[in-house]
């Protein structure tokens, strides 16, 4: 399935919906940490994961570290999710004028283990962020970018570059590319029989009923 198809059918879904579903496939552990928020409750996000991991460096050179943060953010594909692994507690790893980039390449949002800055801004371009933390401190002279489009962990979750993410107020989960059709075609299932069953609780039916007739609840 096509990366556009893929963000799409899962922008229509919510992240209970996938996380259950995965639960039923066996994968468990596909949520990431709770501290990793949206900037606001109505924000949400779906897309294929494109990975960065760094670490924090007060002696990193700028303007070599800077020309790396340019082209990591020129290279995010069309309906991608930019994921980072900080390993950090004290830079803002994205600001207003890489969203402004990432927005104008098709990117459909950013997952960050780390802080992010210029958030007014942000709000403004309504582009989707999740973040663990604020503060106006900039990365580029602090953190170094170490690599990108690689496997990275966040919050013992494995993300691989073509994973799914997605994600709203309850958090985010990522879908692992392989299973990726599978989740989300059972996912859209498990949506319309939760449709079915909200109609019959409002219809007056049992819980407990409800669960007998449909198997979910």
């Amino acid at each position: 399935m096509h990366d556009a198809e893929l963000a799409r059918r899962f922008s229509e879904l919510y992240p209970g919906a996938v996380a259950d579903t995965l639960d039923d496939q066996g994968y468990d552990d596909q949520v990431l940490p709770p501290s990793i928020t949206p900037l606001t409750d109505d924000t949400t996000l779906a897309g294929i994961a494109y990975t960065v991991i760094g670490h924090p460096d007060p002696g990193v050179e700028y303007d070599a570290n800077l020309r790396r943060f340019l082209q990591m953010l020129g290279e995010a594909p069309e309906h991608s999710i930019v994921a980072y692994q900080t390993n950090d507690d004290g830079a803002a790893h994205l600001g207003e004028l890489s969203t402004t980039a990432l927005a104008e390449q098709g990117c459909r949002g950013a997952v960050i283990d780390g802080g992010v800055r210029d958030v007014r801004f942000i709000l403004d371009q309504e582009f989707p962020v999740f973040s663990r933390y604020r503060t106006p401190a900039d990365a580029p002279p602090r953190w170094r970018l170490d690599d990108w489009n690689v496997p990275i962990e966040i919050g013992g979750v494995d993300i691989e570059p073509g994973d799914v993410l997605v994600g709203d107020v309850d958090g985010v989960v990522c879908v692992p590319r392989s299973i990726a059709a599978t989740v989300l075609e059972q996912a859209e299932t498990m949506v319309e029989t939760e449709s079915d069953v909200r109609a019959a609780v409002k219809d007056g039916v049992a819980p407990l009923d409800a669960y007998d007739e449909f198997g979910k609840f």
